[in-house]
């Protein structure tokens, strides 16, 4: 029976190792040449309330170095905060063809979704990128997404990673993002079955429009999801930015924490259940426990060291942060993995921004818009 604990952790343990060995290697590959040809693209950003790295994040989206492209921000209400915030970035930067559109179409019961259809409707790029408002953009941001287009991809994305990270509980977070789900999805694009993460969504928009627009990624409870298997279902490719992009975490609460994770889990649940179902092996608590069985407290010591040492070293290759609180957090962050799948069982929706999502509720409707009707917010405004 030891022989058999012991292969059964080592083969876990060498699958964590090679996961990491093939990211690093991929984020420390020379990128990818930029295309020769810039077609004119379109840059929607969903805003709702004012966060505090905001102003920030959405002043990014005027300081890219691509030739050709829109910038076009979604609100659903005029009397948001941030309006007078993008209000003010259009003022400042006069050179960007940029406005702001105020409305909310009810063609989904996603949130997010209705927002930006008003933009979806108003963009003229032939691929519009939709970057949520707390994604720092690099300036390279456009030509990273474009140099990822092929014959056979119909969307580009890519998962985020937690900077500025203040406190422990926001280290934790960065530690689900970075060296557990970034590391896990950048493996996924290297076997070519990406993933999408809504972070970054950005189309071939006469592939969407094709099929049936954003009211097509209203049929799960996220629409990352959906996309993934509208693409995949038409035998087109997700592919992965080489590199994620960085989001400012700031402060943190466990709760807050506990919360997001435990609606991405569901989010999980709800559109991929074969590998919801294998998360718990995802972590180190499972092989630690088997280790522990055959060879006692100084075989987990044996098997954790290099565990975590690994996913450490992956950080500091990638230039992700690493403060004083990030192994404590990685190791605690194992623990909540089963807890979190278990509690994913209970009840299956959740609300998000006052919007309750629930499994079947979520298909796209043939309504006609409703709310503020769509239009733009003049600058002096």
């Amino acid at each position: 029976m030891t022989l058999v604990l012991t292969a059964l952790a080592l083969v876990l343990l060498l699958a964590h190792l090679v996961s990491v060995g093939v990211v690093a290697r991929r984020l420390n590959s020379p990128a990818p040449p930029r295309p020769p040809v810039a077609p004119f693209v379109t840059l929607l950003r969903p805003v709702c309330g004012l966060d505090r790295f905001d102003p920030e994040t959405l002043e990014s989206s005027f300081l890219l170095d691509y030739p050709d492209f829109e910038v076009i921000f979604c609100a659903a209400q005029a009397d948001d905060p941030v309006v007078a915030v993008i209000a003010d970035l259009i003022a400042r930067y006069p050179d960007v063809r940029a406005q702001m559109l105020i409305g909310d179409d009810r063609i989904t019961a996603n949130p997010k979704l209705n927002n930006l259809h008003k933009g979806w409707l108003a963009a003229g790029g032939e691929w519009v990128a939709m970057a949520d408002a707390n994604l720092l953009l690099p300036h390279d941001y456009l030509w990273q997404l474009l140099a990822e287009v092929g014959p056979d991809v119909a969307l580009v994305t890519s998962p985020p990673i937690g900077i500025r990270a203040e406190g422990v509980w926001a280290t934790l977070e960065s530690a689900f993002l970075n060296g557990n789900q970034a590391r896990l999805q950048l493996l996924a694009d290297e076997t070519s079955r990406g993933f999408a993460q809504g972070k970054t969504l950005f189309w071939d928009r006469h592939f969407l429009v094709a099929q049936g627009g954003l009211r097509a990624l209203g049929g799960f409870l996220a629409e990352d999801v959906a996309a993934t298997h509208v693409v995949r279902k038409a035998g087109r490719r997700v592919k992965l930015t080489q590199r994620p992009f960085a989001q400012p975490i700031g402060d943190r609460s466990l709760r807050a924490v506990w919360d997001r994770q435990l609606r991405w889990s569901k989010v999980r649940r709800d559109g991929f259940l074969g590998l919801f179902l294998l998360e718990p092996i995802n972590g180190s608590l499972v092989p630690l426990i088997i280790t522990g069985l055959a060879w006692g407290p100084l075989g987990m010591l044996a098997l954790g060291s290099k565990w975590y040492g690994a996913e450490l070293y992956l950080l500091w290759r990638a230039g992700w942060p690493i403060n004083r609180w990030t192994l404590p957090m990685m190791i605690l962050r194992d623990l909540m993995i089963p807890a979190l799948w278990l509690a994913s069982f209970g009840r299956r929706g959740f609300t998000w921004r006052g919007n309750t999502m629930i499994p079947g509720s979520i298909a796209p409707t043939n309504s006609t818009p409703t709310g503020r009707p769509a239009g733009i917010v003049p600058v002096s405004e």
